[in-house]
């Protein structure tokens, strides 16, 4: 079993990266990818030298990956924009329509885009339902709108 493992060591080195990509979808900061990258190419290379070389070429094309590789595909696929809104964020300028009348001083419910979110009046006054209206802040789960 040993001699067979020693043999084949690519099939090792294949299962790191495959391993390492699976992880990798479930984090998405191409991190791990950069292992799979290591593994790949430790696999290509097993079959021509020894095992303890194998890992120095496994960890050096990591660590090059990491520095080189990850930069490039973060700034690509995440554009590491800091003002970059995600999520709720988003909503901010966006327009609804009031499916519940707001209330002075109140709440009701403002659909966008098929979602209904708990919103209040920017102003405070009432607004009647079906009047289109602009999200202006998002507090938790509270819209402001205008």
């Amino acid at each position: 079993m040993i001699e067979y493992i020693s043999e084949n060591l690519w099939q090792l080195w294949a299962v790191v990266a495959f391993i390492c990509l699976i992880l990798e979808m479930t984090s998405g900061d191409f991190f791990l990818m950069c292992f799979a990258i290591g593994g790949a190419v430790t696999a290509a290379l097993s079959p021509f030298t020894g095992f303890y070389v194998q890992l120095v070429i496994f960890a050096l094309v990591s660590v090059v990956c990491l520095f080189t590789v990850r930069p490039v595909a973060l700034r690509w696929f995440h554009k590491n924009d800091p003002d970059r809104v995600s999520n709720a964020d988003a909503l901010i300028g966006r327009e609804g329509r009031v499916r519940e009348a707001i209330e002075a001083d109140g709440f009701g419910r403002v659909a966008i885009d098929g979602d209904v979110w708990k919103a209040k009046s920017a102003s405070g006054e009432a607004i009647p339902e079906g009047t289109n209206v602009t999200v202006v802040a998002r507090e938790s789960t509270i819209i402001t709108v205008k």
